[in-house]
Formats: C-alpha cells, sequence, structure tokens
C-alpha cells in the first residue's frame, strides 16, 4: 500500500484559492446537497479546550476532521483552532489523504461567509469592519473582497500591536485601512490605533465603524455582544463566526431581531448558536424568525427584507469536505 499523502497548509492553501472554494461551495448547494443531511458534531472538553469530531459524507468522498479549540494557543503564538482532515473514498472508505485541518477550517469558513454575502450584500458593498485580528479575520477580508468592490477595511481588535498589523497588511492590499482597539470581550471601548501610527480614539470611533459599514465580520472569540446591535444601517450585512456554543454570542438579540437572518442549518444554529438561541430563549424572536439556510439562499429562496442581513455560521462538516474533496482534485490532476 503507497503511503498516504499529507498536503500540508502551504499546499491546501496553494490549490484552492478563496474565490474557488466558493465556487465549489456554491457548486454543491446548488446540486443538491442538504445541509442537515449530517450528524451533529461530537464535541468533547479538554484540559486545553474542545476537540471536535466532524463526519461527513457527499457524492464521490466522506470525509472526517478533528479540530481541536485552544484557547491558551494565541498567548503561545500558536492559532487558537488546530486539526486535521481524512478525506476518504466515498464507496469503499479506503483513506486518499490527509491534510491540514487548521488551514482548511482558515480557507472553508471565510469562503462560506462569501458565499453568503454573495447573495445577501448590496451589489456595491465597499466598506468592511471586522472585528478580530487571527486567521479568520485574516480570511474574511480576503474572501468578501472575493465577492464584493470592497475599497475600505477597519480592524477592530483588542491587541492594538495585532490590529495595526492586520490593518497594515491590509493596506498593502491597496485597501483604506484602519485600527481601532477594542477592550475586552463586550461592547468596544478604548483606544484607536490608525494603520501606520499611533493614535487615540474611544468608542465613538468603533460605533461609527459599525454604523458606516455595509459589511462586518465578527471573528472573535468573544462571549458577549461586540457592538450594539442598533447601530447597524438597514441594508448592511453582518457575518459572525466565531462561536459554535449556545451560550455566546458575537452580535446582540436587537440586531437578530431587526435582521434578515440565514443560518448553515436551522437546526445546527438552534442548538449551538447562542447568538440566535439566547434571543429565542428570552423570546425576542421565535425559531421562525429565521429566512433560510444557505441551501435555500443560494438556490433563490431568500428574498432579503429592509433591514440588516446576518449570516450566522457555526461551521459544519460538510463544508470541510467539500472543500478536502476539491483540494485533493486539484492536488491529483496537477
Amino acid at each position: 500500500m503507497s503511503e498516504l499523502p499529507y498536503l500540508d497548509g502551504d499546499t491546501v492553501r496553494a490549490l484552492m484559492p478563496m474565490d474557488r472554494a466558493v465556487r465549489v461551495l456554491h457548486d454543491a448547494l446548488r446540486a443538491g446537497l442538504d445541509p442537515d443531511g449530517g450528524p451533529p458534531r461530537a464535541v468533547a472538553g479538554v484540559p486545553a479546550g474542545q476537540l471536535l469530531l466532524m463526519p461527513a459524507w457527499h457524492g464521490r468522498h466522506a470525509g472526517v476532521k478533528i479540530a481541536g479549540v485552544a484557547p491558551g494557543n494565541p498567548a503561545r503564538g500558536l492559532p487558537r483552532i488546530q486539526g486535521a482532515y481524512l478525506l476518504l473514498d466515498g464507496d469503499t472508505l479506503a483513506p486518499l489523504a490527509a491534510m491540514d485541518g487548521a488551514a482548511l477550517t482558515a480557507l472553508r469558513t471565510p469562503a462560506v461567509s462569501a458565499l453568503a454575502a454573495e447573495f445577501l450584500a448590496r451589489p456595491d458593498a465597499r466598506s468592511l469592519t471586522v472585528f478580530g485580528a487571527g486567521p479568520q479575520a485574516r480570511g474574511h477580508v480576503e474572501a468578501l473582497r472575493s465577492v464584493r468592490p470592497v475599497e475600505r477595511v477597519t480592524v477592530v481588535a483588542r491587541d492594538p500591536a495585532r490590529a495595526r498589523a492586520f490593518a497594515e497588511r491590509c493596506a498593502g492590499l491597496g485597501l483604506a485601512a484602519t485600527a481601532l482597539r477594542i477592550a475586552g470581550d463586550a461592547v468596544p471601548t478604548g483606544d484607536a490605533v490608525p494603520a501606520g501610527g499611533a493614535g487615540a480614539a474611544g468608542t465613538a470611533e468603533v460605533e461609527e465603524a459599525v454604523a458606516s459599514a455595509d459589511l462586518i465580520a465578527c471573528c472573535t472569540s468573544a462571549r458577549e455582544p461586540l457592538f450594539p446591535g442598533a447601530l447597524v444601517a438597514d441594508g448592511a450585512t453582518v457575518v459572525a463566526v466565531g462561536s459554535h456554543e449556545p451560550d455566546a454570542r458575537e452580535i446582540d438579540g436587537e440586531l437578530v431581531a431587526r435582521a434578515t437572518v440565514v443560518v448553515e442549518s436551522r437546526a445546527a444554529a438552534l442548538a449551538e448558536a447562542g447568538d440566535l438561541v439566547i434571543p429565542v430563549k428570552t423570546g425576542l424572536i421565535g425559531a421562525g424568525h429565521i429566512a433560510g439556510d444557505l441551501a435555500e439562499l443560494v438556490r433563490g429562496g431568500v428574498e432579503p427584507g429592509p433591514g440588516p442581513r446576518v449570516f450566522k455560521s457555526v461551521g459544519m462538516a460538510w463544508e470541510d469536505l467539500v472543500v478536502a474533496a476539491a483540494v485533493h482534485e486539484a492536488w491529483a490532476g496537477r
């Protein structure tokens, strides 16, 4: 038996450009993939954080991701999300390849958000405010630029040095970029740090960055809302991807109640997305407030209303499988 190929992070990224990842997800859903067709992820608490087991099958492939979520890793200079992916032949379940699970996650999550934004966001969306400065935040700038003509980016993060470095990276891509700092997990306060220099500002600057944004990406480990939902403009699109726990959320109930809400899967969202579970529990919204899932959105079954648009992602195993299969096919055919 030949040695099982391992596709490292650089190989995954080289074989699957972001716009291609968006397309393969789109094509899978258009071809009939059911986001509710697989089992829920299994979650085990461990001393370092969580272990997630995420199996899926679709078409000619099956696969499983083992992911680790280690909150202490950023302080060690390591990504919060670790993991590995095993891709299998769908008929025989023979292993085809292993690949870097963290790189796969950092690719597919922004691609899913961009796919939702392609159908939810206004065609002329040019300003993006991104909360967070890690791999997901960086991936969301790349992904959202692939579907909308983004020209301006405001980075909002707790660490001013990381916020500034990220903003400078965005500026290097030709974007007008600013960095702002927030304190703690919840509604932002603190100093602003313009890209390339020092500065000071308070809550007003962050609030303005939210109020003026066409697109808002929430890519943090926050457990409480990052900003008052009343600030988000009608017609703006918010993607929230940082949480998959029913008691944690990045956006508040007021925003959710005003918005056209789309999720990957109703069942997964109502079990895992605190952004929705909490306002349902408090009676602010009902489960029927969800306008549609991602499959319904790409098949034309969701019409955004006059208020904000929200896409809430918890991350699902079918997304990993679809992108991993495309990565392997690109590798095998190169």
